[in-house]
């Protein structure tokens, strides 16, 4: 009996007819051949909950949102609450009047935008619901503007297959362009009506209403596109995939 690979598995081979349809969801070759990857098993498990979800979710629908009456009276926070990063502190201090987030890497106009020039943005507020890996949810509102937006500003350019955010705290994570651009996902500076508390990410963090909460990262510190990502870290996508979580978080 042949080998069942992960690559063989999206891409398809004679034992396998549903290797196409596989790799047509995923969004052809590229997020196989450059994207996260885990061996074995746990490799084959991830490529089919992300084909699944990418059947599920192709035509792009929106995470159900809430009214106003159902935002949570508690959100928890966990992980960092106040960066101990001098140059945080400082741009704390001076009201985020000196913060910048540069969006880098394939793009046609690398920009580095001020906190008033993305509030200058078309806005997009939403109240959705948190699902944090830990057991608890909680429902926000959160006001921002759409990671789409920010891309197409900066001329997104067409070998872009993956997003790369890092945080000030250390963290980072990766984004495939069907989450990313998907309308929900928002680098949000507002939360429930008042600017972003600094237990919550503040001055920006990014909201993927799509998936658990750890691919929300708080603290914003830098924005790249690239056309893969098995190089970074482990190749394994994410600083919390190399901790043992799952890459794609989908629910």
């Amino acid at each position: 009996m042949s080998k069942i690979t992960r690559r063989r598995l999206v891409l398809g081979s004679s034992t396998l007819g549903l290797g196409g349809a596989l790799g047509g969801l995923l969004g052809g070759c590229e997020l196989i051949e450059n994207g996260p990857r885990r061996p074995g098993l746990y490799g084959l498990s991830d490529t089919l909950t992300l084909a699944t979800q990418r059947f599920l979710l192709r035509d792009q629908p929106l995470v159900r949102e809430f009214g106003p009456e159902a935002i949570s009276a508690v959100f928890p926070t966990i992980n960092t609450t106040d960066p101990d990063d001098p140059a945080y502190r400082r741009s704390k201090a001076a009201g985020f009047s000196d913060w910048r987030l540069p969006v880098s890497g394939l793009v046609e106009r690398p920009t580095a935008f001020t906190l008033a020039e993305l509030r200058a943005m078309p806005a997009r507020t939403q109240i959705t619901l948190h699902a944090c890996e830990q057991g608890w949810s909680a429902i926000g509102g959160w006001t921002g503007v759409p990671l789409s937006h920010v891309l197409a500003s900066v001329g997104l350019k067409p070998e872009a297959r993956f997003i790369v955010i890092r945080t000030v705290d250390g963290w980072w994570d990766t984004y495939d362009l069907f989450d990313a651009l998907h309308p929900q996902t928002i680098l949000a500076y507002g939360m429930n009506g008042r600017d972003l508390p600094v237990a919550h990410g503040a001055p920006v963090r990014l909201r993927v209403e799509r998936q658990l909460g750890y691919k929300s990262l708080k603290y914003l510190a830098s924005i790249e596109a690239t056309d893969r990502v098995d190089g970074l870290g482990q190749g394994r996508g994410s600083m919390v995939s190399e901790l043992g979580f799952s890459w794609y978080a989908g629910i």
